[in-house]
C-alpha cells in the first residue's frame, strides 16, 4: 500500500478553517497529514468535524463522534510528566468538532501542533466511520504533548468533505496534506 497525494490546504493569517472536499469510494483509506499549525491564539484545540449530508451551507457539526484519548506529556525544563487518560477530549455520540493532536496548543512564534488523522472508509454507505489520529504540540503551558485519539463518526452517509480548526480563533498559519491509501 502506497500514499497517494490529493491536495493541500495552507493557512496563513486569516482562515478561521481549512476544509477538503472530493472525499469519495476511490480510496477505502484517507490521510491528513497536519504540519505545523499554528494557532491565531493561546491555549486552544485543533479539532476536526465533517460534513456527511453534503449540505451545501456547510453543517459541518451535525455528525455524532464517539471518541477516546490518552496523552504522554512532559514539561521544556524535564518536570512534569505523565501518561494518562485525557477524558476532556472523548465525546460519548456528540455533534461538536473533535479534538485531535493535541490539546491546549499555545500561541508562541515556536509552538505549533502536528500529526495524522486516518478516515477509514468515508464513502461506505452502511457501517459508521473509524477514524484514528496521533500528533504532537507544543502545549501553552510549554509542555511536549504526544496525545493518541480514536472513535467513530455515527454516520451511515457517505463522508464527502471534511474540516480542521482550533477552537478558538484562526489558524495563523500550517499545511494539511490530504492522501489516499491504496
Amino acid at each position: 500500500m502506497g500514499l497517494t497525494y490529493i491536495a493541500t490546504g495552507t493557512a496563513s493569517g486569516t482562515p478561521a478553517v481549512i476544509t477538503f472536499t472530493g472525499i469519495d469510494d476511490t480510496y477505502n483509506e484517507y490521510q491528513f497529514h497536519c504540519v505545523n499549525m499554528h494557532p491565531g491564539n493561546n491555549n486552544v484545540n485543533f479539532t476536526f468535524q465533517v460534513n456527511a449530508s453534503n449540505d451545501t451551507s456547510g453543517d459541518f457539526d451535525a455528525s455524532e463522534i464517539t471518541s477516546t484519548s490518552f496523552r504522554a506529556y512532559v514539561k521544556e525544563d524535564g518536570t512534569g510528566s505523565a501518561l494518562a487518560y485525557d477524558s476532556n477530549s472523548d465525546q460519548a455520540n456528540a455533534a461538536g468538532y473533535q479534538r485531535i493532536l493535541s490539546t491546549g496548543t499555545g500561541a508562541d512564534d515556536d509552538q505549533s501542533v502536528s500529526g495524522i488523522l486516518t478516515l477509514y472508509a468515508p464513502a461506505s454507505t452502511t457501517y459508521v466511520k473509524h477514524f484514528t489520529a496521533v500528533g504532537n504540540g507544543a502545549d501553552h503551558g510549554d509542555y511536549t504533548v504526544n496525545s493518541f485519539m480514536a472513535g467513530y463518526i455515527d454516520e451511515t452517509l457517505a463522508i464527502p468533505e471534511i474540516n480542521f480548526k482550533f477552537d478558538s480563533g484562526n489558524i495563523d498559519a500550517g499545511e494539511i496534506h490530504m492522501y489516499g491509501v491504496g
